[in-house]
């Protein structure tokens, strides 16, 4: 079974899928967070997601922000529409910077387009971790 992760975002939102063992993920798109709606029926069928992963933007001290109450309703919200996936927010401090450094590393990147693979990097980095996790605790 696939998961998909997000990294739901105000303007945009990364998406990321694993493979069906859930040993692996990789970046998949990024989405206008207003198409959101029309676009994630879509993927969630073409990759027979039963399991989402979304990024919980707590503060570096561990404690919610009104970006990440806005996060927890979207995400609920969401869950309400797509009762047919287990949802799961997961904790993505640092995502971003790791995933805006991975970009730069890419030489090539230098169109308007390649800055938007961020969000799907750091969904991909918010969703190998949650698999990394699942890993070592037995949950796969």
């Amino acid at each position: 079974m696939k998961i998909l992760g997000l990294d739901l975002g105000d303007v945009h939102t990364g998406v990321a899928v694993s493979d069906p063992l859930g040993i692996t993920c990789q970046p998949l798109e990024t989405i206008p967070t207003a198409r959101l709606d029309q676009e994630l029926p879509k993927v969630l069928k073409d990759h027979q997601i039963k399991e989402v992963v979304v990024g919980y933007p707590k503060t570096l001290r561990g404690t919610e922000s009104k970006q990440t109450e806005k996060i927890v309703e979207h995400c609920k919200e969401l869950e309400q529409q797509y009762p047919q996936c287990t949802w799961t927010l997961w904790d993505e401090r640092l995502t971003s910077k790791q995933a805006n450094s991975i970009q730069r590393t890419n030489k090539k990147s230098k169109k308007p387009k390649d800055k938007l693979k961020i969000h799907s990097i750091a969904a991909a980095l918010i969703l190998e971790s949650y698999l990394e996790y699942k890993k070592f605790h037995n949950t796969l």
